[in-house]
């Protein structure tokens, strides 16, 4: 007689269900031919082979029944497919950032893993999840860098979406002020990141992993913006202005944090700068990309996140240009200054970029705090700024107390210390920014920039257009916010129902009032 062993491996599924994964070839055969032993019993036998298994398993160290290791990636999820699941497509943008509907996005976790985030979040002392008072910042400050220490940690998730599942993708809750203030009052509704192959050591059947091209979206909750639209908006304004940003699309987003699935309201999806915004804006991605938190004034390694090509420890192109834009040569030779700022920065496009933003008014970016910006040295134009984080934009002033559940301020702006926007003028910016206020004291680029404004004005931001833009967006989501499908108590960060319409009228006499402003600034 002949005796074949086989292994199985039983592992739990996203859902938390035991599923059994069968190893295909038999690891033992056993030829009984010439019975090796002399009690022919059942019970003998029996025990003949259990000894006989039990010595092969001892010799063999038999890993982590999770992370088997498979090159099939169907046998780990059967939803897997190339056009759906792998990198060697390209990003579809019509179907992750469509422009006329709100897709749906479903997240598991089991409770171990929430209960993992909680930990971890107390660990960077963000405190408990619903408690106010103390652990990191908070919203606003006296300006310059918020220093919240390291990320949240990853965690384990599946993701739906389109019909379809994506297994041990990675998430991990993001931003700084926004996420302490919505932790704090204990919101669900909380800002955070999906990385599609972050685990992928640990399931190399899934090794670059995709959601139709995307490896990373970022998933932005609306915090301190009661009408929901300023980071979509302002993203596409940008971009209609010539500036690249980051494209935008709404999201219902559902998540089960362990208890069963919750309806967590409606989120922004952003891409992500070094994900695939460059390439597809830029043409490529080879230069270095960073995440600054810098004022600009001098060069310290720790304030410039490199995104890319972190084991080439160069910034030779940062470097150059911080010190072309601070060299002294700037109040005696003007226009060798520009020649070497330029040779290292477009400045041309960071005049468009100040246009747009110094009429539309934020506060939470570069010139009152070091942050929300992106550098992008293009091999052919060298270093190019890129907007990011527009939450806070479409605001004159901010509020110096904190009201509403997540933390929104009078008319959904939130608090910020009592912060101010650079104005038009630029001309209560100190050389604490030196970008802003070299470039509006040179003459040259000054009067540049104030064509930029003119334009942006007369082509771009035109009330009529713009407000149209801001209902159509507004009805569009109008149903999952307050109508049929309404955000919930603690998966909102609405300071109430009425505010979401509210914030609308709000936003479009801010629209009138800012080309009013800019018809002064220019006369």
């Amino acid at each position: 007689m002949v005796y074949t062993f086989r292994l199985s491996v039983d592992t739990l599924n996203q859902n938390g269900s035991t599923i059994r994964i069968p190893i295909k070839q038999p690891f033992l055969t056993i030829n009984d031919t010439n019975h090796m032993y002399k009690d022919n019993s059942s019970k003998s036998r029996s025990l003949w082979l259990l000894f006989v298994g039990a010595l092969f398993l001892s010799s063999c160290k038999v890993s982590d029944p999770t992370n088997v290791e498979t090159d099939d990636p169907i046998e780990l999820n059967a939803d897997w497919t190339t056009e759906s699941h792998s990198n060697e497509v390209d990003p579809d943008y019509d179907l992750i950032f469509p422009q006329e509907r709100v897709n749906t996005l479903e997240i598991s976790m089991t409770a171990a893993d929430w209960a993992a985030i909680q930990a971890d979040m107390v660990a960077k002392s963000y405190g408990s999840f619903g408690v106010s008072g103390g652990g990191v910042g908070g919203p606003g400050g006296g300006g310059g860098v918020d220093d919240f220490g390291d990320d949240p940690e990853y965690i384990e998730t599946t993701v739906k979406y389109n019909g379809k599942a994506w297994t041990h993708v990675g998430f991990r809750l993001k931003g700084n002020s926004s996420l302490s203030s919505i932790w704090k009052a204990g919101i669900y509704k909380l800002p955070f990141r999906l990385h599609f192959d972050k685990f992928e050591d640990d399931y190399p059947a899934l090794k670059n992993q995709r959601m139709y091209g995307f490896k990373e979206l970022s998933m932005s909750p609306g915090f301190s913006d009661n009408s929901l639209l300023r980071e979509k908006v302002v993203a596409d304004i940008f971009r209609s202005a010539g500036v690249q940003a980051a494209r935008t699309a709404f999201y219902k987003v559902y998540i089960d944090f362990g208890t069963g699935s919750k309806y967590c309201g409606v989120y922004t999806m952003v891409e992500v700068i070094d994900d695939t915004m460059v390439e597809d804006q830029f043409g490529e991605d080879d230069g270095n990309i960073y995440k600054p938190e810098s004022y600009l004034k001098t060069f310290t390694q720790l304030e410039f996140d490199k995104k890319n090509n972190e084991d080439e420890a160069d910034y030779n192109d940062v470097k150059s240009f911080i010190t072309a834009l601070n060299s002294t040569i700037r109040t005696t030779d003007a226009a060798q200054w520009r020649t070497n700022l330029e040779s290292t920065f477009d400045v041309d496009h960071f005049l468009k970029y100040l246009a747009v933003n110094n009429t539309i008014s934020s506060w939470d970016v570069y010139g009152s705090k070091a942050h929300n910006y992106y550098l992008y040295n293009s091999p052919t134009d060298h270093l190019k700024w890129i907007p990011w984080d527009h939450n806070m934009a479409f605001t004159l002033t901010t509020s110096s107390t904190v009201t509403g559940p997540g933390g929104n301020g009078p008319g959904g702006n939130a608090g910020g210390g009592g912060m101010t926007p650079v104005s038009l003028s630029m001309s209560e910016v100190t050389s604490t920014w030196p970008l802003l206020r070299y470039v509006a004291d040179d003459p040259i680029y000054y009067a540049k920039y104030k064509e930029y404004v003119k334009s942006f004005k007369e082509e771009i931001f035109i009330p009529g257009q713009i407000n149209a833009t801001l209902q159509k967006y507004h009805d569009l989501i109008q149903p999952y916010v307050t109508g049929s499908e309404p955000e919930q108590t603690k998966y909102s960060n609405l300071t109430n129902a009425s505010s979401f319409d509210t914030e609308l009228t709000n936003l479009k006499n801010h629209v009138i009032s800012r080309n009013a402003a800019v018809e002064t600034f220019l006369k």
